[in-house]
């Protein structure tokens, strides 16, 4: 058993050694189908959203890799991803062809390219989050759960822009519908008491 002090490079555990990897390699995953992607995007404001997205996820990689190779604080502090779009969804579904695989590359076009980032960040939110909850090194920790909100930004703003062009539609419930459901539940009060009065500790 390792008890006392610990040297912060190697203040890791063994899961989370794994898990560090696996995040890391993640994230190399995501910036190279992003630069795989970027050839074959026409629309100027995807390229752009693409391009402000790979360079944010190229800085946190190299954040999460200092922390992780020295286990102290890193020199360029994890940032916050602000996206350029507003938050309005357009609701309601609008005829459209069904989809289906492309049969070859010269059918990639702006919704699929936008489709493969969104998977990809949202991929990279899920394993963000697991890795962090059993990390042992609390710098590392931060860093990692520090950049899940912006994985969360960042699909977001894929999300609003597939919307935009009918890419990802919301369908929404019948008025009536939906009041039933987000008047479904009640605020919660009181403490919790022990109802077996014969309880002995």
């Amino acid at each position: 058993m390792q008890t006392g002090a610990v040297p912060p490079q190697m203040n890791h555990g063994g899961h989370e050694l794994f898990d560090a990897h696996e995040v890391l390699a993640g994230t190399i995953s995501v910036l190279d189908t992003y630069m795989l992607l970027r050839q074959h995007v026409q629309d100027p404001e995807l390229l752009d959203i693409l391009d402000r997205q790979y360079q944010f996820i190229q800085q946190e990689y190299n954040t999460s890799l200092e922390a992780f190779q020295t286990g102290q604080k890193p020199s360029v502090p994890t940032q916050t991803y602000n996206m350029n779009q507003g938050n309005d969804f357009i609701y309601g579904l609008k005829p459209s062809h069904p989809k289906k695989p492309i049969q070859s590359v010269s059918e990639i076009n702006d919704q699929g390219v936008s489709a493969l980032m969104l998977g990809a960040v949202k991929s990279s939110a899920t394993l963000k989050a697991m890795s962090a909850l059993e990390m042992t090194n609390p710098v590392l920790r931060r860093v990692i759960a520090d950049s899940v909100p912006n994985c969360i930004e960042m699909a977001y703003e894929i999300s609003l822009y597939q919307n935009k062009h009918h890419y990802y539609q919301v369908p929404q419930l019948q008025q009536q519908d939906m009041q039933q459901m987000i008047n479904s539940f009640a605020p919660a009060s009181g403490n919790p008491t022990n109802t077996n009065n014969n309880m002995t500790h």
